[in-house]
């Protein structure tokens, strides 16, 4: 046999040799099916974190002095512990930009106050609703003197009417053009709808629409802004999904049900919403006169006594408000006085030797706050601190610690003042006094002193930052000017 026809057929019995093996034993060499995707809530939990495409706004997301909050924030964050995985946030400025980021695939969940529409079902993925609002159309209150004040879609023509791009408001308004086609509004990029809200306050627009959410909670900050009329019906808010079937949006659903049911919904909406029920325009509006007429006169004191005891001067200057309206000649029935009331008793404890003058109670009123800090029970944590002081500031610390008690008994957490202010009112029912050390004590008044010190405090921070705001636009305005002039400068001295 030729040599080439040895290999040939060596080769050939070989690569038989082999099949028949392999076929022999196919035991060893096990066959791995291809590996199954995993599902959305899988892919969450298996990179430990749920990435959230959030709007920074007072009903979304925000950062104050205790960190992080906001209604969605709180929502989210339950959420989150629920998954047992951390939150990741990417923080966006207008509702446009979530949905827009929400399109391209990024994040697991986009919250921006987004409404349910029909239009937005169409390209978005929703999930579970979980609050109810209605779109009302804002302006200001100024409108009531010359007639102005539209009260229907026939008293808008005319009238400078923005929303922003992308909208809800958007949606709606075309749709009530279409029906009404002298209707014209217009739409402007890059606007929050609080950013319109401020500019209908400043009268640089006529009105703008609004979620009633989002209009009752800028109430405090622009107390000249009204309600001419709603233009829908309730609407419902809802997190915006990458998929519309997924095991994460039916995880989702069965949690906020469970979530709704357990009162816990309910505690948020009291925590956020809860104080607009009962905005008083005419104290709001009398707080902004008197921080132009009065606060200026104090301030410096504010500033110094805050920066000697180490507490934030607003909130000395907000408790100084609420105790006194900013008059250094004020006197209670009780016989207390001064900026910060403070009794005679107190006084000659802290070493004020006249409650009247200004400089001496404010220092001497931050000193009793300090004070104050410093016994709060040390398991009371951030912010909370400040919380509790203040009310003790009212209350006497005894009843706080009482209510402390109280609290532990009721299953309630004693160190968080949101747990805390709903036990003190208890404090006036025998029921519950008679068993604690220190009694009987009016527990609403501390409740209410402390939120109402918080309320003003945040408009007296917002009203601070506006103006600077301001002065860096001007700033910048002035600036772009002045290398205008010298750029044309410069073209003369050339031509020459």
């Amino acid at each position: 046999m030729h040599r080439d026809q040895i290999r040939n057929v060596i080769i050939i019995a070989i690569i038989f040799f082999v099949l028949g093996f392999f076929f022999r034993n196919l035991e060893f060499f096990p066959v791995v099916p291809p590996q199954k995707p995993l599902t959305p809530l899988e892919k969450i939990k298996a990179k430990h974190r749920l990435d959230v495409v959030i709007l920074n706004s007072p009903t979304s997301y925000f950062v104050d002095s205790d960190g992080p909050a906001g209604y969605e924030y709180d929502l989210l964050k339950a959420y989150a512990d629920h998954l047992e995985v951390d939150l990741n946030l990417s923080v966006i400025a207008t509702v446009a930009q979530a949905i827009e980021l929400s399109v391209d695939g990024v994040g697991d969940i986009a919250s921006a106050a987004i409404t349910k529409t029909p239009d937005r079902a169409i390209y978005l993925h929703f999930g579970p609703s979980y609050y109810q609002v209605k779109e009302q159309i804002i302006c200001h209150k100024d409108r009531y003197k010359n007639g102005t004040f539209p009260k229907s879609v026939d008293d808008l023509k005319g009238l400078n009417l923005v929303v922003g791009n992308n909208t809800s408001y958007e949606e709606t308004l075309r749709v009530m053009q279409y029906e009404n086609p002298d209707l014209n509004f217009t739409v402007v990029e890059g606007f929050s709808t609080e950013q319109l809200l401020e500019a209908v306050w400043e009268k640089e627009i006529d009105c703008t629409v609004a979620d009633s959410n989002i209009y009752s909670i800028n109430l405090r900050y622009f107390p000249e802004l009204a309600k001419a009329f709603d233009i829908t019906q309730n609407r419902s808010l809802a997190w915006v999904l990458q998929d519309e079937d997924s095991d994460l949006k039916e995880d989702m659903y069965h949690w906020i049900n469970e979530y709704t049911q357990s009162g816990k919904i309910a505690e948020l909406n009291d925590q956020y919403y809860s104080y607009a029920n009962f905005f008083d325009y005419y104290n709001t509006k009398l707080f902004y006169k008197r921080m132009k007429s009065r606060l200026p006169h104090y301030q410096k004191y504010f500033e110094a006594a805050g920066k000697k005891y180490d507490v934030p001067w607003t909130l000395l200057a907000a408790q100084s408000y609420q105790e006194s309206y900013w008059n250094a000649k004020a006197v209670s029935p009780t016989g207390v006085r001064g900026l910060m009331m403070l009794t005679r008793k107190t006084a000659k404890i802290l070493g004020v030797k006249n409650r009247r003058d200004p400089k001496q109670s404010i220092f001497g009123g931050a000193l009793f706050l300090s004070d104050s800090l410093v016994r709060v029970p040390k398991d009371v944590k951030g912010e909370n601190r400040l919380k509790y002081a203040l009310a003790a500031y009212n209350v006497g610390m005894n009843h706080i610690k009482d209510a402390q008690i109280l609290a532990r008994r009721m299953g309630k957490n004693p160190n968080i003042w949101k747990d805390l202010k709903k036990i003190l009112p208890l404090l006036s029912h025998r029921r519950y006094y008679r068993t604690l050390k220190y009694g009987y004590a009016r527990g609403s008044e501390p409740v209410g002193y402390v939120d109402s010190i918080y309320d003003y405090r945040d408009i007296l921070v917002k009203s601070i930052q506006r103006e600077a705001d301001k002065k860096a636009e001007m700033a910048k305005l002035k600036e772009a000017q002045k290398v205008k002039h010298d750029d044309n400068k410069s073209a003369v001295i050339n031509l020459h």
